[in-house]
């Protein structure tokens, strides 16, 4: 879900007008969220609506009544709102449009685990279901299999995360099941997982240590990439034998790696120079 330039500025007025909602409990925040993830699921199937929404010739008061006269008394007032101000703003292309949209339910969600006082709950849950798809074939494969029906996919997450995770997170994990709009699985999930640290203007650390780190250590380290990003950082602790000393911290594109692995490979490198 990447937009450019004018689509970005775009975006981030609507984001600004969901926070300006202040959506009073989670149960609100899920209900918006759901209102606007069937709005995607709309402009996804009904093209020729989402380019007349998008399209950059038409007057924006001309696209916010085409999307006002649409969605009133189905939706309520706030999904109305939201969805009528994306269509008058100006996106690079008709797919951002849905994009944005996608983006503001999933910002919803976030909101609303906010209120639940939930959000390390949230980024949990995602980054843990994330490892585990990542590591068991057959149910990323299940789960990314076309000619199993959507009812059937829900079924089999509740099956497996129902009182293991939050309510939100496991929305928001249905939604990418069910609804990948293209993507895979694990991009999807990252996308929500990046919202929800960004809420809480984190930045996320991926932590991989041959052994489970106490909770002291899990401060301390927080407390010292804190200090050296100028952010709150989120850890996802790793469990990996692979690692055989020390431990690895990757926190966006940037790898910062301790391990003996790398300290050896250094070595060796430095011996053949």
């Amino acid at each position: 879900m990447s937009m450019r330039g004018v689509s970005r500025a775009s975006f981030a007025e609507l984001s600004e007008q969901l926070s300006a909602e202040n959506l009073p409990s989670a149960a609100e925040a899920t209900r918006l969220a759901n209102e606007l993830f069937s709005v995607v699921g709309l402009l996804d199937t009904e093209h020729a609506l989402r380019r007349a929404l998008s399209d950059p010739g038409k007057p924006a008061a001309e696209k916010g009544a085409i999307a006002g006269a649409l969605l009133h008394g189905k939706v309520s007032q706030r999904a109305e709102n939201l969805v009528v101000a994306a269509a008058q703003a100006h996106w690079a292309t008709s797919g951002d449009l849905a994009d944005a949209i996608e983006q503001l339910a999933i910002e919803a969600m976030v909101l609303g685990a906010d209120a639940d006082d939930a959000l390390d709950d949230l980024e949990d849950g995602l980054f843990r279901f994330g490892r585990v798809v990542t590591g068991t074939p057959e149910l990323r494969g299940a789960l990314a299999d076309p000619s199993l029906p959507a009812a059937g996919k829900s079924e089999l997450l509740r099956t497996l995360l129902n009182g293991k995770v939050t309510p939100a997170t496991l929305g928001l994990i249905s939604q990418m099941v069910e609804h990948p709009r293209g993507r895979p699985l694990n991009v999807g999930l990252d996308t929500c997982a990046d919202l929800a640290a960004q809420r809480k203007q984190q930045l996320i650390a991926v932590v991989r240590s041959a052994v489970e780190l106490s909770a002291s250590q899990r401060g301390r380290l927080a407390e010292a990439l804190s200090r050296a990003y100028g952010h709150k950082i989120h850890l996802n602790v790793v469990i990996d034998p692979a690692v055989l000393g020390g431990i690895s911290v990757q926190i966006g594109d940037e790898l910062i790696d301790g391990t003996a692995v790398s300290r050896l490979a250094t070595v060796r490198r430095e011996l053949a120079g």
